[in-house]
């Protein structure tokens, strides 16, 4: 599957807001407008103003919106909600070659919000895994402590944990103790 530069970042920037969705009530990536700022810049998103309290709960209700998409048990259950996201956006495809980068397609109209960007830019990347078939591979780690969401991006579909140094180490871990603990027993 081909993954061009303005799809990925997008990509980078669904899976990112996704997991700023709070475990606890206390643990919200997006705890007010200065987190928004600060994901926005990280992001790269670019003419979106001032941003606001408004913002703020816009983009909250899109991560949860996203959220269900990547706990979608099929694809039409996806697709319903990736429409549903890019028509409320207003979706208005244009090429642009900004900031150095190539030509690439931007899906929002210009000065829209920093939700209906999101909300337009990653739900048609997200769309381009259901058109290619490959829904499966918008996943949540399957570490039993961790519920992060990622776009398994392998070549033969096969990561199960969002990182493999953290969830996908400690579980292997794990396991190897309790293996060695069970033939000394």
């Amino acid at each position: 599957m081909l993954i061009t530069h303005d799809t990925r970042c997008a990509l980078d920037a669904v899976v990112d807001l996704v997991n700023t969705a709070p475990e606890e009530p206390t643990t919200d990536g997006l705890a007010d407008v200065a987190s928004l700022a600060d994901f926005v810049r990280k992001h790269e998103i670019s003419d979106v103003g001032v941003l606001s309290e408004h913002d703020l709960a816009a983009v909250r209700r899109v991560r949860d919106r996203f959220s269900g998409i990547f706990a979608a048990d099929d694809p039409r259950t996806a697709a319903a909600l990736i429409n549903e996201l890019v028509a409320a956006a207003g979706t208005t495809p244009q090429l642009t070659d900004h900031d150095g980068y190539d030509w690439h397609v931007h899906y929002f109209a210009p000065g829209a919000s920093v939700a209906d960007h999101l909300a337009a830019d990653c739900g048609m990347a997200l769309a381009f895994f259901v058109v290619a078939g490959e829904q499966e591979r918008l996943r949540r780690c399957e570490a039993p402590d961790c519920r992060r969401a990622f776009v398994d991006l392998s070549r033969n579909r096969s990561r199960r944990y969002c990182d493999s140094r953290t969830c996908g180490n400690r579980l292997h871990v794990a396991a190897y103790r309790a293996r060695r603990k069970e033939a000394a027993g």
